[in-house]
């Protein structure tokens, strides 16, 4: 005997549930608080990209700022770029070269290429070389050209020509306390210490010693 059972009497089926598919709104039909989103969302990235320039623009000129200190301080303590003006250091300069001049830790010797700014008949920066410093005696025999310091005749390969122009000083002379004895290495076409108009040079007026070449671009390099 089959037992009744009540969905019998019933027929159940089920109905496919219909997919709502939804269509990308237009933009006349969007509702106006997306709109003034969309909107806001526009303007933010607009305002984002324009603080983002002028954050790039304020770095640039800190950095710019920074390299002009920078330099400052390397021409001020460390090095400067100096022209010769004249021919009284040929054969080794010729005029119009430009040199780099330090003065960092600088104690003058003998040899040395200095530029002065010392007050004198010249009125201008000069570069010569040191002959002697203080302490030493220089003497030069303007028959034959030789110059001696301290007795002993100088090798000078540097120079254009043997030292004939005796100038205005009495020698043998000795180089005072805190001073140099320079001349140009074109001897015979040199204002320098054997001339009143310039004499010894007082250490505080060196600027520095020149090291390198860096014009006429021939000739770049060092000095020694």
């Amino acid at each position: 005997m089959t037992e009744y059972d009540p969905k019998d009497d019933f027929s159940f089926e089920e109905q496919p549930q219909e997919q709502s598919q939804e269509q990308p709104a237009d933009e006349g039909n969007m509702p106006q608080e997306w709109l003034l989103n969309e909107n806001y969302a526009d303007g933010a990235a607009v305002a984002e990209d324009r603080f983002d320039l002028k954050r790039e623009v304020v770095e640039w000129m800190e950095a710019i700022v920074y390299a002009l200190v920078a330099v400052v301080l390397v021409f001020t303590f460390l090095f400067r770029i100096v022209g010769v003006d004249g021919e009284s250091m040929t054969p080794t300069l010729q005029d119009e070269d430009r040199l780099i001049v330090t003065h960092l830790f600088y104690d003058p010797q003998p040899g040395d290429i200095i530029v002065t700014t010392q007050p004198s008949a010249v009125n201008r920066p000069l570069i010569k070389r040191i002959i002697a410093v203080e302490g030493q005696t220089v003497d030069i025999n303007f028959d034959t050209g030789e110059v001696t310091v301290d007795g002993v005749t100088q090798i000078e390969p540097y120079i254009k020509e043997p030292t004939y122009n005796k100038g205005d000083i009495d020698f043998p002379i000795t180089v005072e306390k805190g001073k140099v004895f320079v001349m140009g290495d074109n001897r015979n076409d040199s204002l320098d210490s054997r001339f009143s108009q310039v004499g010894q040079i007082d250490e505080r007026y060196i600027l520095g010693k020149a090291v390198f070449r860096i014009f006429p671009f021939t000739s770049i390099g060092g000095l020694y």
